[in-house]
């Protein structure tokens, strides 16, 4: 089941939160879900070459913040926070004038976010890079920053061939069954002359240690004793 199903849905709740973050009626639900794919959808569009590895939104009352997960956070601040303002209010019009509170969070190191990772290498396949030239590459780097282990795989007319293919590579260890292990995966199309070429990557980060030792519980003090009446 870990090999087919997605691994970051297949891990929600145990080791991954979700994307969007709120409450709703069973009436409200529709609404909000087709609200946030708007939402998503703008945002990639708009910020197509800022290296946007997801999109998380989060609901209140009448509200919503927007938070960025870019790699680069200048273009998508824009000069004096031009392209801030232009995204709050082109937001604030799709969720009915609701306030909008737009975060960036910038991501240090690009080459160990499995989005970005996916999305470099359908890029250089659009640019007639030859593919496994591209995958080994990136999948050399992942290992250089401190992966734990990567695995991609490219599906489709590869090199232009008749008949659709797949080829993968993977470097160290990424186990898709164990739920607490902490997995990263991206998807990307590469649309090329020959049609789409699909680019799946699974990226495996070492775990992070806990910064203080957990604090051992203490039983309570026993009651003192009871003391005895003094005559006089």
């Amino acid at each position: 089941m870990g090999q087919k199903v997605n691994p970051i849905g297949f891990r929600l709740g145990v080791s991954r939160d979700w994307r969007s973050r709120w409450y709703a009626s069973p009436q409200e639900l529709p609404a909000f879900l087709h609200s946030d794919l708007e939402i998503r959808a703008y945002v990639k569009k708009k910020l197509q070459f800022a290296a946007v590895a997801k999109i998380v939104i989060e609901r209140a009352w009448n509200s919503i913040r927007v938070t960025i997960h870019t790699a680069r956070p200048g273009i998508v601040i824009g000069r004096k926070g031009a392209e801030i303002e232009k995204m709050t209010e082109e937001i604030s019009k799709m969720a009915q004038g609701k306030q909008i509170k737009i975060d960036i969070q910038e991501i240090k190191t690009p080459e160990m976010d499995a989005q970005l990772v996916a999305e470099n290498v359908a890029l250089q396949i659009e640019r007639r890079i030859a593919y496994r030239r591209a995958m080994k590459k990136a999948v050399q780097t992942a290992m250089d920053f401190g992966a734990e282990g990567i695995r991609l795989r490219c599906s489709g007319r590869l090199n232009g061939a008749e008949i659709s293919r797949s080829e993968w590579y993977r470097e160290g260890k990424v186990p898709l069954h164990t739920l607490r292990t902490a997995i990263d995966y991206g998807f990307a199309e590469a649309n090329t002359v020959y049609g789409k070429i699909g680019v799946k990557c699974w990226i495996c980060k070492k775990e992070e240690a806990p910064s203080e030792a957990p604090i051992a519980a203490t039983p309570p003090p026993p009651p003192p004793p009871p003391t005895e009446p003094v005559e006089a």
